[in-house]
């Protein structure tokens, strides 16, 4: 999976979305041959590229054993991007799951639908340096919330131990974000956000009440992000939290390092993780280049402050993922898990599943 970066997020839909409109419109028009044009091809500006629609989803089928009780997950997850004009774009993405658990005394599995509005948002792209955004958008604290979250992209299927911290009750909040990027020197970038969020207690759109910022240097040559987020209650106990990220790729490897470290008044810790697409093993090459392989440790804290959503006691997780893409978008997920907790709390935690993702352009484009 490729380096996920944040220089102005919503200006890269924006130039996506033009690029699909190219692409769309360029199938339907009909061919010239080279010889009959003696001038080079121009390149077209997306000023004068009218984007499209897009309609996309992702779709999960997960079964999870955690300590020798089974589950099943089922999951679909709608993303919609409507253009309005050059400069405006309104995102969408809500999540659909049921979790599935045996009921004791009972046969079969039983579970209730979920809904979360992941964010519903309206983003006005000032320039390719700034995004101003209004709505329901996901928390950019640390990265995996914002940028990995997706079953789709995540490569193992279980979630870090430390990402309630910071995210709030949904990961979300609701109010308003300034973000962007810009190059700082010719192998420099940096990439930051902003954000503030109100109380809002009604599901599914719950939020706190907070403000934060994050902000990352990313090194364009050995393709190397380190960065850190900081967020400050405004409601409760008003504490403050603070992290850290990395995310490195090196260029002649298929490799992905990550991590991620997080401390707040409800607890602390972090988490490393490394996948291998083995596509540059000399046999078996033609099997093997569809395989990937993913570790992940981790370890949390317990703070001064409970909350439900984590851990009770200090807790510290191995993982070991296997899978294997049958295309890009569609792969089967596996992997294994070994937890140590005191309390009872050792187990085993086992996760083989499905995912798949499709992307649809809703209309045809207009290239003026």
């Amino acid at each position: 999976m490729g380096f996920a970066r944040s220089r102005a997020g919503a200006y890269r839909w924006a130039r996506l979305l033009a690029a699909v409109a190219t692409f769309v419109c360029a199938s339907t028009a009909k061919g010239q041959s080279a010889t009959t044009d003696p001038d080079p091809p121009q390149e077209t500006s997306t000023e004068a590229i009218s984007p499209v629609p897009i309609l996309s989803a992702g779709v999960a089928y997960n079964s999870f054993i955690d300590g020798g009780t089974q589950n099943v997950h089922p999951l679909v997850a709608p993303v919609v991007l409507i253009p309005l004009g050059q400069n405006w774009l309104i995102e969408d993405r809500e999540t659909f799951e049921i979790n599935l658990a045996p009921v004791p005394g009972e046969s079969g599995y039983k579970g209730s639908l979920q809904k979360e509005v992941d964010y519903l948002q309206l983003d006005y792209i000032a320039n390719p340096y700034m995004t101003v955004t209004v709505g329901r958008y996901v928390t950019p604290f640390g990265i995996f919330n914002e940028r990995l979250y997706p079953v789709w992209i995540r490569d193992l299927q279980t979630d870090p131990l430390i990402l309630p911290i910071s995210t709030g009750p949904s990961g979300a909040g609701t109010g308003a974000m300034v973000r962007g990027g810009f190059d700082a020197t010719p192998g420099m970038e940096i990439n930051y956000a902003t954000y503030f969020s109100t109380l809002s207690t009604d599901t599914p759109l719950d939020s706190q009440r907070m403000a934060g910022m994050r902000a990352g240097i990313f090194l364009t040559g050995p393709r190397l992000e380190v960065g850190g987020s900081f967020q400050h209650l405004l409601q409760g106990d008003r504490s403050n939290a603070f992290g850290f990220h990395a995310a490195w790729q090196p260029r002649p490897l298929p490799f992905d390092i990550r991590a991620e470290y997080a401390r707040a008044d409800t607890g602390s810790g972090y988490w490393v993780e490394s996948a291998y697409k083995l596509s540059q093993v000399p046999v078996w090459q033609n099997e093997l280049r569809h395989v990937q392989v993913v570790g992940r440790m981790q370890q949390y804290f317990t703070g001064v402050v409970p909350n439900s959503n984590l851990p009770t006691v200090n807790t510290r997780l191995f993982e070991f993922g296997l899978n294997y893409y049958f295309r890009d978008d569609f792969r089967f997920v596996s992997s294994y898990g070994r937890q140590f907790a005191p309390q009872g709390g050792n187990m085993n935690i086992w996760n083989v599943g499905l995912t798949y993702r499709f992307v649809v352009p809703v209309g045809h484009g207009d290239i003026r």
